[in-house]
């Protein structure tokens, strides 16, 4: 009897304190189940011992705006909010298809442009057929080494075989007045290459999901799919690196170099690029078997003031951007080339672990499967990535052997192949800046792709650029055997890099 008093007492203690759950049917509003929720939360309803679940049946759901976590929708250790899928491939956060492009010259790969003017701001290429030359909408994709310009074309003057190709603002100033990467005429391995097209001309939804100041939120068993990336259709988009499309950007043309700096020629300030899923002034939010789909910017961004979240067993496919971002890049309205000491404490204790990347960067070439900017305590670990059009997995900012807070950094047990598939300049494994009690060990990393375009040879499994420093290095693999120190790409790296074999 005494025995039997125990069991029910614990059946009851444990239905007591099971989650709470919200069922949620393909037609109904995701917002107001989170709506409910927040309620429960608010009056302390004891539906959320253990935690919230919103479970959403097998079915799309289309999103007009959002979903918006905001710290009202926050968990605790606890009591964590859960939004799950019933049966992942089948579970779609979705929004429109995304903007589809039409190459229109070459019909296949790229030309090589003949002249690039950056007094007259025009780019002279071969005359395309009349067809083209009759086409609205056009817009120009320009190969910059580590980096593509998209220019929304104004006028093109025909001058026999050769046409004058000019362009709208604010792309033509950007592009014409910021001197790194510009394209290559006649140096390195030839001329700059360029593609015409035209795209759809419709704006659609770019987020699906913002968590903002929404703490112990954990994503399970979902499809995110088609978002659009609206900025080419009314800005056109210059970048300066790994996707960051400039705001302004020139060369100082008296007295180049700042105090931190002497070879410093020019200044830039960016901004971020949309992302489908976003987080930001948020801890303890974890993505766990989440397929990211046929997303045209970033996938998964955690922007700013984030820290102990995690990214495991996720498939990432047919990213038009970087897959997934974090910690700061110096966005507007600071410029992007100073050494910040402040914005590594602010992104930390990132885990992107066990995950799969495939085909990243298909529609901006300069983006990245993994790319980690001013962060400190971060994991990238035994993921497998594959096919992207620059780098594989970077981590660091800043160009600058200064002490900046990025710290104890380490990319492990990774798998990458397939990279620098349009772009060069690039690496499997890419580091920039001073980063103490930093790793890369244990990689298998292919050789580059051949890229078919690129104006220099500068391709490595492994590329410590620009002041990269505090890495030790060790037992990574190519091709079956370990990476040689002289196979490494080096600029300027600091003197606190250990090589082990």
């Amino acid at each position: 009897m005494k025995h039997l008093l125990t069991a029910i007492l614990l059946i009851l203690v444990a239905h007591l304190s099971h989650a709470g759950e919200i069922v949620v049917n393909p037609g109904e509003s995701l917002h107001e189940a989170l709506r409910k929720a927040r309620e429960w939360r608010r009056t302390n309803n004891p539906q959320c011992q253990g935690g919230i679940t919103i479970t959403l049946k097998k079915g799309r759901y289309y999103m007009n705006e959002p979903l918006f976590l905001r710290p009202e929708d926050s968990g605790t250790e606890d009591s964590p909010l859960l939004i799950r899928g019933e049966e992942y491939t089948h579970t779609i956060i979705c929004g429109d298809i995304k903007q589809q492009h039409i190459q229109l010259f070459p019909k296949e790969g790229m030309e090589r442009m003949i002249d690039f003017n950056t007094t007259g701001r025009t780019i002279t290429i071969p005359t395309p057929p009349k067809e083209v030359l009759e086409t609205k909408n056009l817009e120009m994709v320009v190969h910059q080494r580590w980096a593509i310009a998209i220019l929304r074309v104004k006028d093109m003057q025909v001058k026999g075989d050769k046409t004058i190709v000019s362009f709208m603002e604010p792309e033509s100033r950007l592009e014409f007045e910021h001197p790194w990467p510009q394209p290559v005429i006649g140096g390195e391995r030839g001329n700059s290459s360029f593609l015409l097209r035209t795209t759809e001309q419709r704006d659609g939804i770019e987020q699906l999901v913002i968590v903002d100041g929404a703490d112990y939120v954990n994503f399970k068993d979902l499809t995110i799919e088609n978002t659009c990336w609206n900025r080419p259709l009314h800005k056109g988009h210059v970048t300066l690196q790994g996707g960051f499309p400039l705001l302004d950007a020139y060369k100082l043309k008296e007295n180049p170099g700042l105090p931190w700096d002497d070879g410093l020629e020019n200044l830039a300030w960016v901004e971020r690029p949309v992302s489908a899923v976003t987080v930001r002034n948020a801890h303890h939010v974890h993505f766990d078997g989440i397929l990211f789909h046929h997303l045209a910017a970033t996938a998964l961004d955690f922007v700013d003031h984030v820290s102990d979240c995690t990214v495991t067993g996720c498939g990432f496919e047919h990213i038009g951007g970087t897959a997934v971002m974090a910690g700061s890049f110096a966005e507007s309205p600071m410029e992007v080339h100073r050494p910040y000491t402040h914005l590594a404490e602010r992104c930390k204790n990132i885990k992107v672990y066990g995950n799969n990347f495939f085909w990243c960067s298909e529609e901006d070439w300069g983006a990245v499967a993994i790319g980690f900017g001013y962060v400190q305590d971060c994991t990238i670990s035994e993921n497998w990535v594959t096919h992207t059009n620059y780098s594989g997995i970077c981590i660091g900012w800043g160009w600058t052997p200064l002490d900046t807070g990025m710290r104890n950094n380490h990319i492990i047990k990774n798998k990458i192949s397939d990279y620098a598939h349009q772009l060069y300049d690039a690496g499997g494994i890419y580091t920039l800046s001073n980063q103490p009690h930093s790793s890369i060990r244990d990689n298998e990393i292919a050789q580059p792709f051949p890229a078919p375009y690129a104006t220099n040879y500068r391709g490595f499994c492994i590329y410590l650029d620009a002041r990269t420093d505090g890495f030790t290095i060790e037992n990574n693999k190519t091709e079956g055997r370990p990476i040689r120190r002289d196979e490494i790409g080096d600029n300027h790296p600091g003197p606190n890099l250990i090589f082990k074999q």
